[in-house]
């Protein structure tokens, strides 16, 4: 694909805001405050936490002291997919109590590193208190725009898509997003792919709200499908994700789907 005329002819400003954002670090990007919950609360309290704040992590303490942490794929996995109630089941029945840390001061470029090696979002801390929380979305904000983010999205993206009929029911669609391990699935109407079934999607619009788990996927899936044509750089297919506020982005060659990309995998390159 060929480069934009400001992308072959940049101006010094945006040289400049390059090489600041080269020097970005965990403090400039990690979200803060961060929502904390009691390991003796049911995931019940965490789906709806969850849900009302758009958040996909709970940062889990005792005495005001981090011991853990539990994550909407911790829910979807461990919980839903298990057809387990999630008022019946504890925080401390499911979460993980490794924490992966950074320090305010550590570059992006070293906190993506850890994420990648170490599989987990980054708690933050500073003296032993958490002072946030960085996601592979708060990463991909501020990728920079640098030789190392010039390659092309079929390189990092998944090939295999997996999908569901607009009329499945939610509880199967999340049960095979738990026992694949994956966070979205494409919805088709009449075998066209019309939107995205995300692990956001479940606690905002179904647990949060109260509605059955049989309620049919298509009616609580994302749309209109957000895509991006195959042969796109990553840096190009991270500004998307990020002003479009989504972490799983569908590849498109002409009109057909050939994979799809998630906010970890343009981690992961960024990382290497």
């Amino acid at each position: 694909m060929p480069l934009s005329l400001r992308e072959e002819f940049p101006t010094i400003s945006d040289l400049a805001y390059q090489e600041y954002r080269r020097h970005l670090h965990v403090a400039d990007v990690m979200t803060t405050p961060v929502l904390s919950i009691g390991p003796d609360m049911t995931m019940k309290d965490v789906a709806e936490i969850m849900g009302e704040r758009h958040v996909g992590s709970l940062v889990v303490t005792e005495r005001e002291t981090p011991v853990g942490i539990v994550t909407e794929r911790d829910l979807l996995g461990k919980v839903i997919a298990q057809d387990r109630e999630p008022a019946e089941v504890t925080v401390r029945n499911v979460m993980s109590t490794r924490l992966v840390t950074v320090h305010p001061t550590d570059t992006i470029k070293d906190a993506a590193r850890t994420m990648i090696k170490q599989k987990g979002r980054l708690v933050v801390l500073k003296e032993g208190m958490v002072e946030g929380i960085v996601t592979a979305s708060d990463l991909i904000r501020a990728l920079p725009s640098i030789p190392e983010t010039k390659l092309k999205v079929e390189d990092v993206m998944t090939r295999k898509v997996v999908s569901a009929d607009r009329d499945t029911p939610v509880r199967r669609v999340a049960k095979t997003m738990g026992d694949m391990r994956i966070g979205s699935v494409l919805v088709k109407d009449s075998g066209k792919p019309t939107g995205i079934f995300t692990e956001r999607d479940l606690l905002t619009k179904v647990l949060a709200r109260g509605l059955s788990m049989e309620t049919a996927v298509g009616g609580v899936a994302s749309t209109p499908l957000i895509t991006i044509a195959s042969g796109s750089s990553i840096h190009k297919t991270a500004l998307t994700m990020a002003s479009k506020h989504i972490r799983r982005l569908p590849v498109i060659e002409g009109e057909e789907i050939v994979g799809i990309v998630t906010a970890r995998d343009l981690v992961e390159a960024y990382s290497k």
